[in-house]
C-alpha cells in the first residue's frame, strides 16, 4: 500500500507512516540494514571515515535492484480469478494461462511468459495468484 486512505489524525496513520518511511526501497537499503546490525558499518566509518562511499553504494544498488510493490487488483481481475479459484477444474486452458498472465505481470511489475510446463506455471504464478485472492477474500 502506498497510499494511506483515511483520517491522518488516527493512531493507523502514525503507525502506517512509520512503517512506511522505514520501508526498504530496495538491495541498498537491505544490506545497510545489515551492515548496521552487525556492526560493520560503524567499523567501516571509524576507518574510512564519514564520506566512505557507502551512501553512493547504497543508492546505486536501489537503483540497480529495487523493491518490487505489488500492486492491487482490479475489480474485474478480482471477479475473473473468484470464478477460476471458487470453480476449480483439474485443467488451465491456454487462454486462461494467458489471462493469469496478464494479471500476474500487471500485479507484481514482471515478465513472466507462457510455458507448456503445467508445474512451472502452477507453483510460480498460479499459487502466487491465489494467495493474493485469499488476501482480497
Amino acid at each position: 500500500m502506498t497510499e494511506f486512505k483515511g483520517d491522518k489524525r488516527t493512531k493507523e496513520y502514525k503507525e502506517w507512516k512509520k512503517n512506511h518511511e522505514n520501508a526498504s526501497k530496495g538491495l541498498g537499503d537491505n544490506v545497510e540494514k545489515i551492515f548496521k546490525a552487525t556492526g560493520i558499518k560503524k567499523a567501516v566509518k571509524w576507518l574510512a571515515g564519514n564520506d566512505c562511499g557507502c551512501d553512493e553504494r547504497k543508492n546505486k544498488l536501489n537503483k540497480l535492484f529495487p523493491r518490487r510493490i505489488t500492486k492491487c487488483l482490479n475489480e474485474k481481475e478480482f471477479i475473473y480469478l473468484q470464478e477460476k479459484f471458487e470453480n476449480r477444474k483439474s485443467t488451465i486452458l491456454s487462454d486462461e494461462q494467458k489471462r493469469m498472465l496478464e494479471i500476474y505481470n500487471r500485479v507484481f511489475s514482471d515478465n513472466v511468459q507462457p510455458t507448456n510446463c503445467s508445474p512451472c506455471f502452477v507453483n510460480g504464478v498460479y499459487k502466487k495468484l491465489e494467495k493474493l485472492y485469499e488476501e482480497y477474500k
